[in-house]
């Protein structure tokens, strides 16, 4: 009798074909959907009954670590391994995506307490904060013999050039040295620079942050600290009068002639792309509690939830892979709702909320047909449409049959397919919905497991779409299969795949 992990994608077909009761066939079915999640369970179980260093619990193992597509290999390794494609992503070579937040707003508008104050509740993670004073020009001896009348609040006063270095280098897990700049000889070679390792959470606080669109591409968030000019000024007199020993006239001249104007034609208008924006600076608590526990909760999700706020990952259980219901369900509670109230048998009032009326799925064939059961199940008499894309490779995608509802147009949408790998087949099923008439944002895409590489090529392509998935894997193979992935997902659902192949058993 054929393994259910098997080096074979039929291994599973064959095993449920061996079964004449239906029960036992969709148990089975079962257990494949959750073979990866029993990985760890079955390696423990088999090598408690088995002496310890026998060359099956070796090739267990061995093979759990390899590219596969059904579960285990639990034998012909040395032909998966002369055969098999290796992935074009591999988890060593990603590292892991830092948050990045960048803190903008006037001079002595309280950025920098505000720092202090979100890496003070950050004590548990690796935070970096990195100043746009330090990448101030380094002044010619023109520019120092007239230091009264140089603008250091003008854009061209930073080396955004090296800032955009140092913060690529940070991003990609490498350690930087920041320069020290020295406000007394105006140079940023005088003192050591400051050497900088990776972090978690990056930190960038300037007054012109915001002003390159280059550096606010960095950015997984966007603060602008919002002060009153008033307040603004007695800081920047009690700071320069006390610190710098400047008197009151010179600091009252450059506010007048530099700040203030600098203030008004570059800082204020970058104010249209904060995300978030905190009045009275770190005298706001409530505010920067909220900015805290929402960076905690993206560091705690997939790097490419941090790029794209449309993606949405399940936290991944036994339950989630065996079971496309709660994939369906999860997504459900992304359509809008309205408040509804009802009287029950017993005459009490129960106030709840009501879906959105107007819904259908669309399964892209035929592997997004093994989620229709599962939406009706959730959403009994649903309409579903179909649309039916002809793939070979990573290209050559062909729109080879259409049925959708008349009055689509009007409707919210549940696209399914369970595994995204290269999103060109996904991007065109949207593509043909948006010429129907479908608002991007009425989209809700569905699916088991995506790549890395689908999730950019869809949601770059259609920012307004929501993406609901229960794993994001490693990538693609030069097959453009997903990795490790489960193989052709629609031969594995519906039990198509070539019954002619050799069936491999495990050795005795």
């Amino acid at each position: 009798m054929p393994s259910l992990f098997d080096g074979s994608p039929r291994g599973t077909n064959s095993i449920v074909k061996s079964f004449s009761c239906p029960a036992v066939q969709e148990f089975v079915i079962s257990l494949w959907c959750c073979s990866r999640s029993l990985c760890c369970l079955c390696i423990y179980y088999i090598s408690s009954s088995l002496p310890m260093g026998t060359k099956s619990v070796v090739d267990l193992m061995e093979s759990t670590s390899e590219v596969h597509f059904s579960g285990f290999h639990m034998d012909g390794l040395e032909r998966r391994k002369s055969g098999t494609d290796q992935p074009t992503t591999s988890a060593t070579d990603v590292y892991k995506q830092p948050f990045v937040i960048g803190v903008a707003g006037g001079s002595a508008s309280g950025k920098t307490s505000v720092c202090d104050m979100i890496i003070q509740q950050l004590h548990d993670q690796r935070v970096v904060l990195v100043n746009q004073d330090s990448f101030y020009h380094n002044l010619t001896e023109e520019e120092l013999s007239r230091v009264q009348d140089y603008n250091f609040d003008h854009p061209e006063a930073f080396d955004t050039e090296q800032l955009l270095r140092v913060m690529d280098k940070l991003k990609r897990g490498q350690a930087v040295d920041i320069p020290k700049y020295d406000f007394k000889g105006y140079k940023s070679d005088v003192f050591p620079a400051r050497r900088v390792n990776p972090a978690d959470v990056i930190i960038l606080e300037g007054i012109l942050v915001f002003h390159d669109p280059r550096v606010r591409a960095l950015m997984n968030m966007k603060i602008f600290v919002d002060t009153d000019a008033d307040v603004r000024l007695a800081r920047r007199i009690k700071r320069d009068t006390a610190d710098n020993a400047r008197d009151i006239g010179t600091v009252l001249d450059q506010y007048s002639k530099y700040v203030k104007p600098a203030f008004d034609d570059f800082i204020l208008p970058t104010k249209k792309y904060a995300d978030i924006i905190i009045p009275r600076g770190g005298d706001n608590h409530v505010a920067i509690d909220l900015i805290v526990q929402h960076i905690r909760t993206k560091l705690g999700q997939h790097d490419l939830c941090k790029i794209y706020p449309n993606l949405y990952v399940i936290q991944s259980t036994f339950q989630i892979r065996g079971m496309h219901t709660l994939v369906v369900e999860h997504g459900l509670g992304h359509l809008p709702f309205t408040e509804k109230q009802v009287t029950t048998s017993t005459g009490s009032v129960y106030s709840g909320v009501d879906f959105c009326k107007r819904l259908c799925g669309v399964s892209i064939i035929r592997s997004g047909e093994s989620m229709e059961n599962a939406l009706r199940a959730c959403c009994k008499g649903i309409k579903i449409g179909k649309i039916l894309i002809h793939r070979e490779g990573d290209n050559g995608q062909q729109l080879i049959y259409e049925k959708l509802p008349s009055d689509i147009s009007e409707r919210h949408v549940l696209l399914l397919d369970p595994i995204l790998g290269t999103g060109n087949s996904a991007v065109q099923a949207i593509s043909l919905l948006l010429k129907k008439g479908v608002p991007e944002s009425n989209i809700i895409f569905l699916n088991l497991i995506s790549a890395p590489q689908g999730v950019h090529v869809v949601c770059k392509s259609f920012p307004r779409i929501k993406i609901v998935t229960s794993e994001i894997d490693i990538g693609l193979n030069d097959d453009f299969r997903v990795v490790p992935g489960m193989g052709e997902f629609g031969d594995r659902y519906f039990g198509t795949d070539d019954d002619d192949q050799q069936v491999v058993t495990p050795s005795k």
